[in-house]
């Protein structure tokens, strides 16, 4: 028998590493320009910690999350999503003493039972970010604008922000009276998800895909969250859009765009390439006033994204971008006989420490096999030993890119290598 990935996860094979290697080196050195430190937490947490952080109502709470009793009787979870160990990190290990704001970028992979999709799978890998301890509305736009600089480096093309705000919980108190008010008679157009949305969590009925719950809120007489904003959260909004205008960052309001987490305040934003279609969203985030204190610290404001790497990836395939990364050796070394297997060894030993990647296989294969292998990755230059050259004490040293070669001793071999 042999056995098969489980449904929803994937093997990230050899030709496909390259691609995600460039991806996460290239988020690491945009992160760093904007100051921000690679946070690693664990990949389980006390399930608690999302309940209360993500919220008890959410689909991801009451039906994604993989959860299992360990041997001492206590509830843990597969983190579905990366913030909220950040938060606990944060406040466990005393990060608040820091600078505010504290900025903190996190990689890795997350778990979420969910109908596995093209570019969505139940093990999938995130890219965060989460600046904590400011409230200042110019953190939001600077959160906004490290995504597109990043976006930008993969050759990512037609970006916009959608922006919207949904207020602090005063804020949403009146809003959602208003929502309720405005369904009323309207339910049996609603999704049966969304009929038992009303009461739990009806802001999440605003973030439904069906085409039922969509088409009601087209009629012109539907609320919109920002028409409620208090005072204060309108003045952040305005100075959102003001700063993004700043930076040059084309933004969109779209007054019925919330995020599927319940901590989420004020500021919400996605960020969407018009050259997608109809999935045109990479990637989202937003500010989350509230989780701190939610999960036992001192009130704290936030603000920050994810996004998910497979998901990035067939953006970049649908937009035709090929990823730019060496899979490449330096040096291929062919052998022939057992003698010659072992000064290949020595020379690969010689060459990697003057820091070249350096390809032998271990097979009695002929000379033309190995050349082919050679072809397969892409060697710059090859090196052939057989029992003339052992004889003479030199090696045949093959130029790649033009086809020319020659004899070389032993001990200028380096130095001809490095001359090519």
């Amino acid at each position: 028998m042999i056995y098969k990935a489980v449904r929803g996860t994937k093997d990230i094979l050899p030709d496909e590493t390259g691609k995600w290697q460039y991806v996460i080196k290239s988020a690491r050195e945009i992160f760093d320009k904007y100051g921000y430190s690679e946070i690693i937490t664990p990949i389980f947490e006390s399930t608690e910690l999302f309940t209360r952080g993500i919220g008890e109502t959410t689909d991801i709470v009451t039906k994604e999350m993989y959860t299992f009793i360990d041997k001492k009787g206590r509830s843990l979870t597969l983190r579905p999503e990366g913030t909220s160990g950040v938060i606990r990190a944060y406040l466990e290990n005393g990060l608040y003493n820091k600078p505010s704001p504290v900025k903190l970028y996190y990689i890795g992979p997350m778990f979420r039972y969910e109908r596995p999709q093209s570019g969505r799978y139940r093990e999938h890998w995130q890219i965060g970010v989460e600046a904590i301890g400011s409230d200042n509305p110019a953190l939001d736009a600077e959160v906004i604008n490290c995504i597109i600089d990043l976006l930008k480096r993969l050759g990512v093309g037609g970006l916009a922000t959608q922006l919207n705000s949904i207020g602090c919980l005063e804020c949403r108190k009146k809003y959602i009276v208003a929502l309720k008010g405005f369904l009323e008679g309207k339910i049996d157009g609603l999704c049966e998800v969304c009929k038992e949305r009303i009461e739990k969590n009806p802001l999440r009925i605003l973030d439904c895909k069906e085409e039922s719950c969509k088409s009601i809120f087209k009629d012109k007489k539907a609320p919109k969250i920002l028409e409620f904003l208090c005072e204060q959260c309108k003045v952040h909004f305005d100075l959102v859009k003001e700063y993004l205008k700043l930076l040059q960052i084309k933004y969109e309001i779209n007054p019925y765009l919330v995020r599927g987490f319940d901590y989420y305040t004020k500021t919400v934003f996605e960020i969407v390439s018009d050259r997608l279609g109809a999935q045109n969203a990479i990637v989202g985030g937003g500010r989350y006033n509230n989780l701190v204190e939610e999960l036992g610290g001192k009130l704290t404001p936030a603000v920050g994204f994810a996004m998910g790497i497979e998901r990035l990836l067939l953006s970049l395939d649908t937009l035709g971008i090929n990823i730019p990364y060496d899979k490449k050796v330096d040096v291929f070394i062919a052998y022939l006989g057992d003698e010659a297997l072992k000064k290949s060894l020595e020379i690969s030993l010689i060459l990697r420490e003057a820091g070249y990647k350096v390809l032998t296989i271990f097979e009695n294969k002929s000379l033309k096999s190995q050349l082919k292998i050679a072809d397969q990755y892409n060697a710059d230059k090859v090196i052939i030993i057989g029992d003339n050259e052992l004889k003479q004490k030199t090696v045949i040293l093959r130029n790649m890119k033009d086809g020319t070669q020659r004899n070389v001793e032993f001990p200028n071999l380096l130095k001809e290598i490095k001359n090519i």
